[in-house]
C-alpha cells in the first residue's frame, strides 16, 4: 500500500518511523510519502491560510496550496508507477519521503482521506474498507479546515472519505492520520507477525462485530496476591472461547451499552443466552433488541 500525506508539519508524522508501521515501511509493505504543504505556496511567507468569507472567528487553508499540492501527489504517483520507482518517489516537488515498493495497479488512483470532526466515523470497518485500497491519501487541516472547494474537486477525480476518530476537536488532524494509519496498516497482509491477531478484535467482522475484547493475562499465574482465572489454565479450548466471548459481553455492557442496541438474537447461541440473562439482559421482540430486565420492570 501506498500513503500520502499532505502537512504544514510533516514531523509531527515521525512516529510512522517507528513500531509496527515503521517496521512495515522498512520491510516495504507500506510506501509511506509525507508532503509539506508550504511547498505549494507562491507567496514570501507560505501562506497557507487566509479569513473566513462570511466573518466568524479562525483561518480557513487556502484553495490554492491544497489544489497544487493533490495535482503532484496524484502526477507523482503516475510517474512512480511508470518509472517503477519507490523509495525516492517522495522527493518529487518537495515531497518529503518516501520508502518501499507501492505496489499501486497502473492507472489507479488515491483515495482522499481527510480527517474532520464533522465526518464519518473511524470504526474498525472503516479501517477494514480502507485496507483493501491499494493508495491512500491524507489531508490533514489545520485552524477551521480547508476551503470546500478543495473536497469537492477533489471528488471529482478520486474517492474521498471524510472521517472522524471522536466526538472531540483537536488542533490539527496530524494525530487523526497517526490513528488512521496504524489502524489500517496492522490489518495489511504481513504486517502483524501472526495473522490471527486480529480476528479477536474488538468491532472485529464477525464474532466480535459490536463487542469489545475481553481482559487479557500473561504469565505469572499469580501476581500480588491475584491469580489469573482457572478457566486460562484448564487448557480446554472450547471453554476458553466461551469465557473469552461471555467478558466481552459483559465488558461491552459496561463500557458500551450502547453497542447492545445493535446486538441481534441470532447472534447468540443458547448458553450465550443463557450468560446474557445472567448479565440482566433479555430479548424484547416487540422492540426488537435486548433490554435491561431492570428497565422492563420499572415500566
Amino acid at each position: 500500500m501506498r500513503i500520502d500525506v499532505i502537512t504544514i508539519f510533516p514531523e509531527y508524522l515521525e512516529p510512522l518511523n517507528v513500531s509496527l508501521v515503521g517496521k512495515a515501511r522498512a520491510r516495504g509493505q507500506l510506501d509511506v510519502h509525507l508532503h509539506d504543504l508550504r511547498s505549494w505556496t507562491t507567496d514570501v511567507h507560505r501562506t497557507v491560510d487566509d479569513t473566513p468569507y462570511g466573518g466568524g472567528p479562525g483561518m480557513v487553508m487556502k484553495p490554492e496550496p491544497w489544489g497544487a499540492a493533490l495535482d503532484a501527489v496524484l502526477a507523482q504517483g503516475a510517474d512512480a508507477l511508470a518509472s517503477g520507482e519507490g523509495a525516492d518517489a517522495g522527493a518529487a516537488a518537495g515531497a518529503g519521503e518516501g520508502s518501499g515498493d507501492g505496489g499501486v495497479p497502473a492507472g489507479e488512483v488515491p483515495t482522499l482521506v481527510v480527517p474532520t470532526p464533522s465526518g464519518r466515523p473511524f470504526t474498525q470497518e472503516l479501517a477494514q474498507e480502507l485496507a483493501g485500497r491499494p493508495w491512500l491519501a491524507f489531508a490533514p487541516a489545520r485552524y477551521e479546515g480547508i476551503d470546500r472547494r478543495v473536497i469537492e474537486e477533489a471528488a471529482t477525480r478520486m474517492p474521498v472519505v471524510e472521517a472522524s476518530i471522536g466526538d472531540y476537536v483537536l488542533a490539527g488532524g496530524e494525530v487523526a492520520v497517526l490513528v488512521m494509519v496504524e489502524a489500517i496498516a496492522r490489518l495489511l497482509p504481513g504486517v502483524l507477525g501472526n495473522a490471527e491477531s486480529h480476528r479477536d478484535d474488538s468491532f472485529a467482522p464477525g464474532a466480535m462485530a459490536d463487542l469489545l475484547e475481553g481482559p487479557v493475562y500473561t504469565k505469572p499465574a499469580e501476581w500480588r496476591g491475584r491469580e489469573v482465572p482457572e478457566v486460562l489454565l484448564s487448557g480446554h479450548h472450547g471453554k476458553i472461547a466461551r469465557w473469552r466471548r461471555e467478558q466481552a459481553f459483559a465488558r461491552t455492557l459496561a463500557h458500551r451499552p450502547d453497542l447492545v442496541d445493535r446486538w441481534q438474537l441470532g447472534a447468540f447461541d443458547k448458553k450465550e443466552r443463557e450468560a446474557l440473562s445472567v448479565l440482566g439482559l433479555r430479548w424484547d421482540g416487540e422492540a426488537g433488541r435486548f433490554r435491561s430486565v431492570a428497565d422492563a420492570v420499572e415500566e
